[in-house]
């Protein structure tokens, strides 16, 4: 590192490192599609494809509550095999019948409007911080990271000596801030020694040096302008605390593996921040994928046009940022695509493996919760 100072059963279900948790929101509703559903889905598409079925013609054998996100299914799947005319069909036969708080046709109609009836990543993700900032202003996102900083504070233990902080994928370091602030007034720490920030845009680990270094101008800030994947094994000095808000879902499960396992010997702490969602294992223009996005991207996306801010920047953190990782994650091969995000329980499944013992889970939280999509935070602590 440059330091500048699953397999899935063929009934569908999932296998024991993917045992899927119940949420502790009650509310919470997250439809799966039975391995039956999840084939004729796929044999739809197919057929759709090559004949140029019009919409509508085989919602009769699709359960009720899952046609509009068929119809994001096919209008995604149509899409990326540039059948871009049947994809606006099929998205816009479904705009007048989403439920409330998911308009993912809505959303994706207006995006292939304005790309040509393309599914293509109309931008390089963080390139530019400023789609990305005006997400984490979303009220959504600004109580989940209040929970999240919350949380922190509850979990983590009093430490009598300045600490050594982490941040993996430290976004604009506005959340380091928040976090290492909220220690410091717990009073669970003294003081701050060291933070690394490490992110691959060199834009946002630019913001986030000047974020952090303006918080705590007396404190040792390093940069580490690289994904966590490529540097985790030149890591060699210890931290109490690691933390990944909404990063570490950037590569498959079997690499996260990997990379949590030579981290694991230099941390005391770490805390997880990210979307529960079943992105991880299914596969390219799978029905399952296109129904878990359709799902947690589809409320966000409600959240982002919900809040108060100019069309344009809306449509530019649409667009630039999670559109981008929408195309990408449906029309990319597993492996190639940009974003993994994971159940809560097959997070807690992972670290189980690869961090306990020597490691306990102290705290499992929602930050956020509808009956749609969720946010969560798990903290493991070192044991005795």
């Amino acid at each position: 590192m440059e330091i500048h100072r699953a397999k899935k059963n063929p009934d569908g279900r999932t296998n024991s490192l993917f045992t899927r948790y119940p949420s502790p929101n009650s509310q919470q509703i997250m439809h799966f599609l039975t391995y039956q559903e999840q084939q004729e889905w796929r044999a739809f598409a197919d057929e759709i494809l090559t004949t140029g079925a019009r919409p509508e013609w085989c919602d009769a054998k699709v359960r009720p509550e899952l046609v509009p996100a068929f119809h994001f299914y096919l209008a995604t799947f149509l899409a990326a095999h540039g059948a871009g005319e049947q994809a606006v069909a099929w998205a816009e036969s479904a705009v007048l019948i989403e439920d409330e708080g998911i308009f993912g046709c809505a959303y994706l109609l207006g995006f292939l409007k304005r790309h040509n009836n393309q599914l293509q990543k109309p931008a390089t993700v963080f390139k530019d911080p400023r789609p990305f900032i005006h997400f984490t202003t979303v009220p959504l996102m600004n109580m989940a990271r209040r929970n999240f900083v919350a949380g922190c504070g509850r979990s983590l233990p009093d430490i009598s000596h300045p600490i050594r902080f982490m941040d993996i994928g430290c976004g604009d370091g506005a959340l380091t801030v928040a976090v290492l602030s909220h220690l410091l007034e717990a009073k669970k720490i003294p003081g701050i020694e060291e933070v690394l920030l490490v992110d691959p845009s060199p834009a946002m680990a630019a913001l986030a040096e000047k974020t952090v270094r303006d918080a705590f101008p007396d404190v040792t800030i390093s940069t580490g302008n690289d994904k966590i994947q490529d540097c985790s094994g030149a890591i060699r000095t210890r931290f109490d605390i690691a933390m990944s808000s909404l990063a570490y879902h950037h590569m498959p499960v079997e690499d996260k593996r990997v990379h949590l396992m030579r981290l694991k010997p230099w941390i005391d702490h770490f805390l997880l921040f990210e979307m529960d969602a079943d992105i991880d294992t299914p596969e390219r223009f799978s029905p399952a994928l296109a129904l878990a996005v359709y799902q947690s991207y589809g409320r966000i996306f409600d959240c982002i046009y919900a809040h108060d801010a100019p069309v344009e920047v809306v449509n530019e953190c649409i667009d630039s940022f999670l559109m981008t990782e929408v195309s990408s994650i449906l029309s990319e091969p597993r492996g190639q695509r940009s974003d993994y995000h994971m159940l809560r329980g097959q997070w807690i499944a992972l670290l189980d493996e690869v961090l306990c013992p020597e490691f306990t889970l102290r705290d499992e939280s929602v930050c956020s919760a509808d009956e749609h999509m969720a946010l969560f935070m798990l903290h493991y602590g070192r044991a005795g």
